[in-house]
């Protein structure tokens, strides 16, 4: 018939520059199916390059912590603690270690010895105890209140006396700030969730 179209011809040249492109591609996926594959023939899950080397963890930068005491210009340290509704301010200097509580000693002020040891902890964590002196002024809140926030601004006072105190009551958790209140009471309750007796008569 007049009218089919002649079939293209197929030279050497088109299948020889086929030919190796395919051996290519077919080598390396022979590759890769060794080695996703084990000893036992099961595919092997990879998640990524593995351990970092040496070379990346140099190039990873440590943020610097946010030292939240101050020191003023006399080289005296100054911090801040919260605790519930209990409120300290503690000043630090170099000294022979002296601890006033509202002027009083810590043994005076706190009668339980738990307090005080929690209060002796941060100084005895950097090894400065009976190095400097501390002056603590607080008020607000309970025994209980008034020791955690005593803990934290003796903490914040020493990180801004020696910055490099910082891991040390990192490590201790004497920086963390107790964000536990009292709930609130509500109406209609006798406390925050406790009811009035039920009376079915």
């Amino acid at each position: 018939m007049e009218n089919e179209t002649p079939e293209p011809e197929v030279t050497e040249e088109t299948t020889e520059q086929q030919t190796p492109i395919e051996a290519e591609t077919a080598t390396s996926e022979e590759a890769a199916a060794e080695s996703m594959t084990t000893s036992s023939g099961v595919p092997e899950l990879t998640l990524g390059s593995g351990l970092a080397t040496e070379s990346e963890e140099d190039d990873v930068v440590k943020p610097e912590p946010v030292i939240r005491g101050k020191l003023d210009k006399h080289g005296v340290a100054m911090g801040t603690g919260r605790r519930k509704t209990a409120v300290a301010r503690v000043r630090i200097k170099s000294g022979s270690g002296n601890l006033t509580i509202n002027g009083v000693s810590l043994n005076d002020y706190l009668k339980v010895e738990r307090d005080r040891q929690m209060v002796e902890a941060p100084l005895k964590a950097t090894d400065t105890h009976g190095k400097v002196d501390v002056w603590v002024r607080v008020s607000g809140g309970g025994t209980t209140g008034q020791t955690g926030a005593i803990v934290l601004g003796i903490a914040r006072a020493l990180e801004a006396y020696n910055s490099q105190l910082h891991e040390a009551l990192s490590a201790g958790r004497f920086l963390t700030r107790d964000s536990r209140m009292v709930e609130r009471k509500k109406f209609g309750y006798k406390k925050a969730r406790k009811s009035f007796q039920f009376s079915k008569r």
